[in-house]
Parts: structure tokens; sequence; C-alpha cells
């Protein structure tokens, strides 16, 4: 057919914005017809843009041309329609569609565009393959979900904007090609046509850039920044990505929190939830004796200490190390499962870290009744509780890296908790649907009514993680490592003891968890260079090597820089948790695959010989 031009034609609404109070005013809608009925001498067209869907009727006696074009346009064709909004019959009313009450007596239609045939329709209810949807990601942004995932974020995102300018934070931009430099995961490298052999990096934070604004006298700066690392993707990690970042002058960690809380709780009300501040806090140590991570979900029960339960004899007969940590990890209203479901559980547990699991409660009940009996009791376990005991392995071998370090867990300990906290959550998830045990979830905000308030103190837990260790020790080096950036600063308490005992030094950093989901961290930063050249010396870096990769930081430092810090939390998991999720994907308008390729535009690529001639750059590939 042929397609008309839209000439001097205006949009007068939008699909989803016409209502009862609308009726007999002329309107023009354009938008792409979503669902197509011919009744012979009446056509339906269902008109959407993302606003909404409005029903628009072409009736071949009223508009014969039009009802002509109607026989041939198919769904997500884009036209315009001219008509009269139009009250229905009351049988003949949708009260599934805001717009359901009305419809539009067509006097002219334009077919603008026409359209191949895609391989799902955005009103495909559910479309299984991913790899489709993100080659075709401009029908796949068309589909309600991804276009209310997308207003959610521009909401959030306006809320958190005003609330830090309302407490004082100017919005400042921070270079994209920048200086490499250590932040925990690799270098995005963007070669210099000008400077052969030299390199920009693309910024994994703005993080020396943002200190250096509290030195320039900005007091309180944020950001919705864009972040690049190379890392391996999973569905909350992405190679960019986005943070509000923020820095201050003269805070204390309670500062930070509080502006945190006030941003993060203005964005969470954008999307109609009610988030209960102050949030709970907790230490390193304790999070991990008491939900075996540092990222915990506290809509889950923690892990229960149930060494009392066992005498050492039966430590011994269980072959569990006296030594180490004895926990009991409980799943809600999961009932009995048989044997096979119970061994269908092992591959979840990780046997690798020298950490041993009991959940055969009939086996242990027969062989020692009364430490069955007292581990369910500890637990505060009901009948229908499914419970398990994770435990110290003595076969696993000791490495210089699980020596106890006074004032801290040691490795194996750690180890232990780790894979009782792993353990909870992989078999939380695995009956939450099946037995209910997982309790509210972030759904609640997509079973809500449209407008109506959430109270997110059921579905949202945030907890902040305080007191990091400062370093860690690498065995294979025989070294401690910084644990975070080294920037961070540590506790003035234990200053003294960065040279002589840095296992007991803590770092003033903190880490921002809600539903067993890391949403960002930050610290009180260094702001004396003699610090940061103790800090510098503590880890092994010499003075010419500090100079040569911070030299201009270090600089920065000696004119006058005011006490700061700051946090950075990942707008992309804000979203992706008040959306209801399953990854950033669903988020992100245009992601890449966990094997790190945008499907859509065939990225990463080959370039030309010219390109990298230019560039002074040469491809060695591996044979």
């Amino acid at each position: 057919m042929i397609l008309d031009f839209l000439g001097d034609l205006e949009r007068t609404h939008s699909c989803g914005e016409l209502r009862a109070s609308h009726a007999g005013q002329i309107v023009v809608l354009m938008g792409w017809v979503n669902r197509r009925r011919d009744h012979g001498n009446l056509i339906f067209l269902d008109l959407r843009d993302r606003s909404g869907i409005t029903q628009i009727v072409l009736d071949k006696e009223l508009v014969p041309e039009g009802h002509a074009k109607g026989e041939h346009v198919r769904p997500e064709y884009v036209v315009a329609a001219v008509g009269k909004v139009s009250l229905r019959d009351a049988d003949a009313i949708n009260p599934k569609m805001p717009t359901g009450e009305i419809e539009i007596e067509t006097t002219e239609l334009l077919v603008l565009n026409d359209t191949r045939l895609a391989p799902f329709s955005p009103s495909d209810e559910a479309i299984q393959n991913e790899e489709v949807r993100l080659k075709y990601r401009y029908v796949d942004l068309r589909r309600p979900e991804m276009q209310h995932n997308f207003r959610l974020r521009h909401d959030i995102t306006l809320a958190i904007r005003d609330n830090l300018s309302q407490q004082g934070f100017l919005e400042i931009e921070t270079p994209i090609l920048t200086k490499s430099t250590p932040e925990g995961a690799r270098d995005f490298l963007v070669p210099s046509r000008l400077h052969a052999g030299e390199f920009y990096a693309l910024p994994q934070s703005p993080q020396i850039f943002k200190q250096i604004l509290m030195i320039s006298g900005f007091d309180k700066y944020f950001q919705i920044a864009r972040c690049f690392r190379d890392e391996d993707l999973r569905a909350d990690r992405q190679l960019e990505f986005t943070q509000v970042d923020l820095e201050m002058s003269f805070p204390r960690q309670e500062t930070v929190f509080g502006v945190a809380e006030q941003f993060l709780a203005a964005g969470f009300k954008a999307a109609g939830v009610t988030l209960l501040t102050p949030f709970p806090r907790i230490t390193y140590d304790e999070s991990m004796r008491r939900f075996g991570s540092d990222k915990p979900d506290l809509r889950l029960p923690g892990l229960t200490d149930v060494r009392p339960a066992f005498t050492d004899e039966n430590l011994a007969a269980l072959q569990i190390d006296p030594a180490l940590p004895v926990v009991a990890l409980r799943i809600p209203n999961v009932g009995e499962l048989s044997r096979k479901e119970r061994e269908d559980n092992h591959p979840s547990f990780d046997l690798k870290k020298g950490a041993k699991f009991i959940d055969d409660f009939k086996r242990l009940a027969k062989g020692f009744p009364e430490a069955a009996v007292k581990v369910r009791e500890l637990a505060g376990a009901a009948e229908a509780d499914f419970v398990i005991i994770v435990a110290g392995d003595p076969a696993h071998h000791i490495k210089a890296s699980d020596t106890k370090f006074e004032g801290r867990l040691s490795e194996r300990e750690i180890n232990v908790y780790s894979a009782a906290g792993n353990f909870r959550t992989e078999l939380a998830k695995k009956y939450a649907d099946k037995h209910g045990a997982f309790g509210v979830t972030e759904k609640v905000v997509k079973d809500a009514e449209p407008g109506a308030p959430v109270d997110g103190a059921q579905a949202f837990q945030p907890i902040w993680i305080t007191d990091f260790p400062m370093f860690e020790y690498d065995a294979a080096l025989a070294k401690w490592m910084p644990a975070h950036h080294p920037f961070t600063s540590p506790h003035e308490a234990d200053m003294a003891n960065l040279l002589t005992d840095p296992a007991s030094v803590r770092a003033n950093c903190y880490d921002l968890a809600m539903n067993g989901m890391e949403l960002g961290s930050g610290s009180i930063r260094i702001h004396r260079k003699d610090v940061q050249q103790q800090i510098f010396q503590s880890l092994g870096i010499s003075d010419e090597e500090a100079r040569a990769r911070f030299g201009f930081f270090l600089d920065a430092l000696e004119y006058g820089t005011p006490p700061h810090g700051g946090i950075a939390l990942g707008l992309d998991r804000i979203v992706m948790l008040l959306a209801g999720a399953p990854s950033l994907r669903e988020v992100i308008a245009f992601p890449k695959t966990a094997k790190a390729i945008d499907l859509m535009v065939e990225a990463p690529t080959t370039v030309t010989e010219q390109q990298l001639k230019e560039l002074h750059i040469r491809v060695a590939l591996k044979s």
C-alpha cells in the first residue's frame, strides 16, 4: 500500500490520556497498532504509545477510505488517526483499560509507516529467548513492561537528583577519558592517536576527581555518573553502569549515612514505596557470623550458632572440626523433603572451601537424638522448617592464609560462614515459589494497585555494613593487599598498627546492602599526604611508584585538603529492585549479554587497518 505523509497534522493527545471527560472533542492520535480486529464493516485498531492504548473505530460507511486502509494495516504499523472521542456503550466498556470508557470515531486514517514481521510482538506476554529480545531491542523496548521500567527509572533518578539538590549538593561532571587508577577491576583502555603508545582509561568511578573537587572547595558534589569496569558479567553486573556518586567535606560516617538514606528514601517514594529510616547497622564480623555474607538478606532467618548442641564426642563422630563454627540455617515452611530432593540440593553447596553440611535430620536424630532436638530448638525451627547444619571440615588442609590473626575472623572461619550464607540464599530462592519460604519479595510492587503506596519494610530491607578489614592477606604473594581502594582511611584508633599489625586495622568504610545485593559502598577518605604515603608504604608501594601513578593527587593533598568522604550507589540496581526485575538487562536500555556482546549493534567488532595504524596499534591474535 502507498504510505501517507504527515503534512501539517499535529498530535493533540497521547494514546493513554483520553477519558470520558474528553467526549465530543476532535483529537489527533499517533502511535503503533497494537492489535487489529476486523468485524466486516467495522475495524477496530488498538493504538499504542508509551502512555497507553486507545481503541479507534473505522466505520466503512462513515470513512470508506480509512476503512480500506485499515484492511491492510497490521500490528506495529505506525498510524495517525483523526476523529471524535465517543463514549462506549455500557456493555462495551473495558474496565481493565484506563481509556476503556471511550473510543475514537475515526474520520481520517494516515498510514505513516509499515513494518517487517518481527520475531515477536510487543503485545506478547512472555518472550522466552532473551537473545532475540536483545537483537531486536527496539521492538523489545516497546513492550509495556519495559516502558514501565524506564519510566520508573526516570522518576527515581529525578527524585534522587532533586533530593540531593535540596540537601545542598552541586551536580558536577567529571572526565570520561582519564588516567588508569586502581579501582578493583580491569580498566577499559582507549589508545591515544596524538600520543603514540599511551592510553586513556575509562573511569571505574569518579573517585579521585570527586576527592579533588573537595580540595577545590565545592563542599558537596554529586553526579549521576557513568562508570566502566572490564569484569565478568552476571545478572547484577554490566560493563557500563550508572552510579549515584557523591562526596562531601567535613563529614562523619553518620553524616554520609543520613544523606544516602534521604536520597534513597526519596527515590523509593517516587516508586510508591516507603522506606523506614534510619537503616540498621552491623559490623562486617557480625554480619559474617549472623548471615554468612557481607551483603545480608534480612528477609531470611539468620544463622544460628549450634555448637552448644554437640559434645566433643559428637563432633568427632560426625567428622566436624571443633575449632571452627558450627551453625544452622533455617528455611521456613519447606516441609519434609525426600532423599532425592535433599540430594538435589548438594550442587548448591560449595564443598571447596573446607565446609561440610548435614541435612538428614532423621539420621542425625537416630545417632544423636539430643543434639538433633537441641539444634532445632536453638534455631527456633517449626515443624515445617528445613534446617541444615554447616560446619568445618577437618580434612581441609591449613594454608598460610588460614592463620588466625588477632582481632579478625580467620579465613577458615569466614569460609564456613560464607558457605552457610551462600547455601542459605540459594535454598531460599529454590523453595520460594514452591513453598512460599522466601516471604514477601519485590513482587509486592508489581502486584500493588497502580498508584497505591507500598510498605517497603515488607519487601525491601536495607542494612549498613561497617568496619571492614583494611587489608587482606595474599598467601601466594605473602603480603597484605588493600581490601578497598588505597584512598580509604583507616580508623584513627588503628593507625598505629598499620605497619606492625595490619590484620587488626579496620577501614573507615561502609557498604549498603538490600535484599542480599550490594547497592553501593563508600568511605571516609585519606586527606593528609603523610597518611596516604604511610598507606602506600604499608601496601609495599614505593615512593617512585606512588609518584608515577598518583603524583598529581599527592600534590593536590598538599594544598589544604579538608577531611572528606562519600559514597556511590548503583542506580541500575536500585531500579532493578524496585522493578522486581531478574537482571540489570531489564532496566538498562541497551545492555550487553553475559558474554559482553551488544547483539543489536553487533559490538565488539574488528576495525580497519587504517584505524589501527592511526592509533599506533598492531593486533596479535593467539593461534
